[in-house]
This record gives structure tokens, C-alpha cells and sequence, in this order.
């Protein structure tokens, strides 16, 4: 068998993982200073937890765990009674097909070429009963075969082939018994005829109607049947749950930050796996402001340390509810800054394409206009968004709030980063509530860096109601990608020994692993080479890991208490005892 990994899944060796430790230790460093503390949460959550809060397409991306056991006795009686069912759905179905057979004869008020038609009632029925039987039967087998191979429940329904069955046999069925098929438009004479078609349309609507119904609940049943944990698709969602189970144990205003991997059933590309490591720093129970101040200030703290220049955008949710408000649009708020939020990617044009296909009116897109081309420094920009908004209660707010974060910036000042107030910045709109957040790294085709905002009531689905919160996150792997690309991991060091002592023998090697131990206690990382091959072999493999001295300890050195060292750089060497090799080596 060929070793490989899941796509959307990766190896680190030991340099990559010196870099990506790098970054969790200053990440992690900067957190500590803002007086944030530690959590973890499971790699898994039950399903519950985490269904129905990240959307529906966020639901179809959560990797859920099969449960353990014997579930093919249990579970798959479920399954089968499950596919059983639908197998009764469709003979009620094609039972009122017939019952509209007949009241279409007569209202049409003839019947020339219905003359088979109540003969043949009971051998349509037995079509149903038995042929139709036979497809649920072969459905069972796949099931199971599936189930056996662990593959994705979604693909059990089989959705197209039951929907083609159908549409191939109602056709049949009134070729059989009326004369026409599919496409004999053309073969019609008798426009008494005509009337067929709109009755096949609302038939065959009806079976795909019924059958989209029933896929749903199947779809929900099997996967409550056969599992009920699911991996964590962000950090989020699991800290309301922890925030909502342990707030009699927590402090507030709560600041916690998180560092661990997350999993998402996503498409892979440039920056985007379904394993990854998510960053989240956040502070639960508090309302202020000064909370968006530090958390920009948090931001250029760490990426002034990664030495890597960013851009920083700010805006406000409220804003945008202002700016729907104002349009007559407030309905329409997720469509319209969804679209607003690609205008960076596709442009003003293609911007109000997307707002008109979403129902939009050309008079509000023409109300918008403006917004979407602001000139100015972040508080001109504010100044007129502010006259935009002067009849809007909820987008004055949204200014407001944006110029108490703006101002106390200015006054701060930032190490490196910039900040940029961006009007169409619309991240996360299903749940903040206040101030949003979007970093992008300078001179690189990236995507955000890092992103966040603030929340009213997370917490609220897990039954802790008024918990004000404001968070941000960290793009590890995005990072990652970026300093690669700008050539800023070169003070990362792999991790390796101060020195390599060489293996000579047994009675050698114990005389050196008592050295080591001493330099291991004073905190000099030190190994020995584990076989007594040729010293060529040993120095060549000090060589490639760049271990920097040698130690070599013979029969003569035991004799005289003594160690060599050697420099494998410079190629000199000196003798000396265990305390001289300390102190050589502890300030090298």
C-alpha cells in the first residue's frame, strides 16, 4: 500500500514544525501580556452543540464521528424501516396520481383513449408494489455496503436515481395508457390533449416535492441514528458552551484565549485545509469599548513581533443596519452586505449586479452609491457616513462607536500596523453585533490574516442570556503561508543538541551518558549516538543536523577522567574534565 494522508491534511517535519511553534509561542507570548488566560476545550463536541449554528452550508461542512458498537443491528433496523417507509410514501403517492386520473376523465368528459385505464388500475399498483420494492431492496444493500466502507451518509438517499425512476415511469405509465411520452408535443393533434401536460408537471412536482421532504428527514434520522458527536468546526461555538457550563466557576469579564485544531469537510486549496490550528483570543461579560481599543492594539503587538506589516480594517455592524435602514432594504441586510462585502474582490459594477439579483431596488442600490466610493482618512470617511445616517438612530450609533475605537487609537498610536476604516467589511454578520474586525498582510496575495468582532448574546443558545462578548482570531496557517512567501522565518532555529557525543562502546557510552546527564541537568541539550558504528558514520550524521560539537570519550579519556571536544565547524578540538565541558559548552 502506497503511505499517504487524507487531502486537506498535512505532515510537519521538524523545521516546519520549529516555525509553526514559533508562532504559537509569540502569539501566545502577546496574549499573556493582555492578561488573557489558557482554556481547552474536546476535539469533539456532541452533535447538538455544534448543529444549526454555523448556517445550513456551515452544518453540511462538520466531519461527524460514526458512534462505536455494533450499530449494524441496531441502527441499520432503523435504516431499513426508514427506507421502508419512503417505499410507502411513494404508493400513496402514486395512488393519488390515480384518483387525479380519474377526475381528469371526467372533466374532460370523455375517455377514447382512457378505455384501459380502470383495467389496468391494479397493474399499476402491483408496478408500485413489486418492482418499486425491488429498487428499495437494492438501496438496503447499498446502505449497508456504505455503512461498512464508513463513507458519507449523504450519498445513502441516492436522490437522482429514485427521481429519475419516477419521471421514467409516470411517462410510462401515460405512454402506456394515454399515448404520449416525453417529448410528443409534436405528435399531439387533439388540443383536448394540451390539458395533459400542466396535470403531468403538478404530478411529477408532487413526487419530487414529497420525496425532498422525505430525504430530509431520512437524511437527519441516519445521522441521529448512527451519530451523535461531531469534530469542532471552530473555537467559538465550543466557548459559549464552556463560558454557559462553567459560569459559576468564571470570573468576569472572562478573558480567555485558545489554541487548537479545528476540522472542516472543506473543498482544499491555497490556504484552506480541513485540519488546521484556529487562534482566538476573546472577553466574555463586558460591554466597554476600551475591549476593541486593546484588541487592535493586541493585533500590532503580535504582527509587530512576526515583523510583518498589515492592514487592519475596521467597521460596525450597526452601520450597516443604518445603511439598510436608510435604503429601505433592512429586510434585506445579509443580502445586501454579503454583496457589499465583494467589492474589493469584483467590483462596484458586479456588486450592484448581485444586490438586484438578490431583489434589491435600483432606487436603494442608487442610495448606496456613495458608500461604496469614500475618499478620505479614516475620520473624513466617518464625517460622511455620519451625514449619510443622520435619520438613522441605529447606524448613528454604529458611527459613534467607530469614533470612540478611532479616536483613542490615534491617541495611542500603533507600532507598525495600519488601520483602515472599510465600509464593506460585513464578516460574521450572523452573529456580531457591534464592531468588526479584518487583518490582511501587506504585499502578499493572501486572504485575511485574522478577523473578529463583537457579539451581544453567544452564549444565549447554551441558555446564559445578556453576556455581551468581543473576540478576535489569529489565521495561523495563513501566517504561516505569509512569512514563508516574505522570507521572515529565518531566525527559527530547528531544535537539535548542543553536542553529539560519539559511541565507542559499551563501557564508553555509559562513561558519556553520565556526562550527559550532568549537562542535561545544567540545561545543556545533549545526545549520544545510540550504535557504535564507524566514527565517520557518527561525524557525517553530526554533520547533517548541523550539531555544532562532538564529544569523544576512549579508553584513554576514561583512563584520565577526561573528555575531547570537538568543534565540527572550525575543526579544532581540546581536552578537558566534565566541569570544563560544562562551562565550555553552557557559553557557547
Amino acid at each position: 500500500m502506497k503511505p499517504n494522508i487524507p487531502k486537506g491534511t498535512r505532515d510537519f517535519g521538524p523545521e516546519e514544525l520549529a516555525k509553526r511553534n514559533y508562532l504559537f509561542q509569540t502569539i501566545s507570548k502577546e496574549f499573556l501580556k493582555f492578561g488573557f488566560q489558557p482554556i481547552e476545550t474536546p476535539s469533539f463536541e456532541n452533535s447538538s452543540t455544534l448543529m444549526g449554528k454555523y448556517g445550513e452550508e456551515g452544518d453540511r461542512l462538520i466531519f461527524k464521528i460514526l458512534n462505536s458498537g455494533d450499530f449494524k443491528t441496531k441502527e441499520l433496523s432503523n435504516i431499513v424501516r426508514e427506507v421502508q417507509l419512503l417505499s410507502l410514501t411513494v404508493s400513496r403517492i402514486f395512488k393519488d396520481v390515480l384518483n387525479d386520473l380519474d377526475k381528469f376523465e371526467i372533466e374532460v368528459g370523455r375517455k377514447p383513449n382512457f378505455y384501459e385505464l380502470e383495467r389496468n388500475k391494479n397493474e399499476l399498483k402491483s408496478f408500485i408494489e413489486e418492482k418499486y420494492q425491488y429498487r428499495v431492496n437494492q438501496n438496503i444493500s447499498l446502505i449497508i455496503g456504505y455503512i461498512d466502507s464508513h463513507k458519507s451518509i449523504e450519498r445513502l438517499f441516492l436522490e437522482g436515481s429514485i427521481s429519475e425512476l419516477f419521471k421514467d415511469k409516470i411517462f410510462e405509465f401515460f405512454n402506456k395508457y394515454i399515448g404520449i411520452t416525453e417529448n410528443t408535443s409534436e405528435r399531439l393533434e387533439n388540443n383536448e390533449m394540451q390539458k395533459l401536460f400542466p396535470f403531468i408537471e403538478e404530478v411529477y412536482g408532487k413526487i419530487i416535492d414529497e420525496l425532498s421532504e422525505y430525504r430530509k428527514r431520512f437524511s437527519k434520522n441516519i445521522s441521529n441514528e448512527i451519530s451523535e458527536k461531531a469534530l469542532r468546526y471552530d473555537l467559538t461555538v465550543p466557548f459559549a458552551r464552556y463560558v454557559a457550563q462553567h459560569q459559576n466557576e468564571i470570573t468576569f469579564p472572562f478573558k480567555r484565549y485558545q489554541i487548537q485544531p479545528v476540522w472542516r469537510a472543506d473543498r482544499p486549496q491555497k490556504g484552506r485545509f480541513r485540519e488546521f490550528y484556529q487562534c482566538d483570543a476573546d472577553v466574555v461579560g463586558s460591554d466597554s469599548l476600551w475591549q476593541e481599543v486593546e484588541f487592535v492594539q493586541l493585533y500590532d503587538a503580535v504582527f509587530t513581533e512576526l515583523k510583518l506589516p498589515v492592514i487592519i480594517k475596521l467597521n460596525n455592524r450597526k452601520i450597516l443596519a443604518g445603511i439598510a435602514e436608510l435604503i429601505g432594504e433592512s429586510d434585506k441586510l445579509i443580502d445586501f452586505t454579503v454583496a457589499l462585502d465583494k467589492l474589493d474582490k469584483i467590483g462596484i459594477e458586479k456588486v450592484t449586479e448581485e444586490m438586484k439579483i438578490k431583489g434589491i431596488s435600483d432606487d436603494a442600490i442608487e442610495k448606496v452609491r456613495p458608500l461604496l466610493t469614500l475618499q478620505g482618512d479614516n475620520f473624513e470617511k466617518l464625517e460622511q457616513i455620519d451625514a449619510l445616517l443622520k435619520d438613522s438612530h441605529i447606524g448613528k450609533k454604529g458611527v459613534e462607536e467607530l469614533t470612540f475605537v478611532l479616536r483613542n487609537l490615534e491617541k495611542l498610536g500603533l507600532e507598525s500596523s495600519e488601520l483602515l476604516l472599510d465600509i464593506t467589511l460585513a464578516r460574521g454578520l450572523n452573529y456580531y453585533t457591534g464592531a468588526i474586525f479584518e487583518v490582511q498582510a501587506k504585499n502578499v496575495e493572501m486572504g485575511s490574516v485574522g478577523g473578529g468582532g463583537r457579539y451581544d448574546d453567544l452564549t444565549g443558545i447554551f441558555g446564559l442570556k445578556g453576556i455581551s462578548g468581543v473576540g478576535i482570531s489569529f489565521g495561523l496557517d495563513r501566517i504561516y503561508l505569509v512569512l514563508e512567501e516574505l522570507n521572515l522565518f529565518e531566525k527559527v532555529k530547528i531544535p537539535k543538541p548542543k553536542a553529539l557525543f560519539i559511541n565507542f562502546g559499551e563501557d564508553e557510552a555509559l562513561y558519556s551518558l553520565k556526562a550527559i546527564k550532568r549537562l542535561r541537568f545544567l540545561g545543556i541539550s545533549s545526545e549520544l549516538f545510540p550504535n557504535a558504528d564507524k566514527l565517520k558514520k557518527q561525524l557525517n550524521y553530526a554533520n547533517k543536523r548541523e550539531i555544532e560539537y562532538v564529544v569523544m570519550a576512549g579508553v584513554e579519556e576514561i583512563e584520565k577522567g577526561i573528555y575531547t571536544l570537538k568543534n565540527m565547524i572550525r575543526g579544532d578540538q581540546t581536552n578537558c574534565d566534565l566541569n570544563d565541558l560544562a562551562l565550555m559548552l553552557g557559553n557557547k
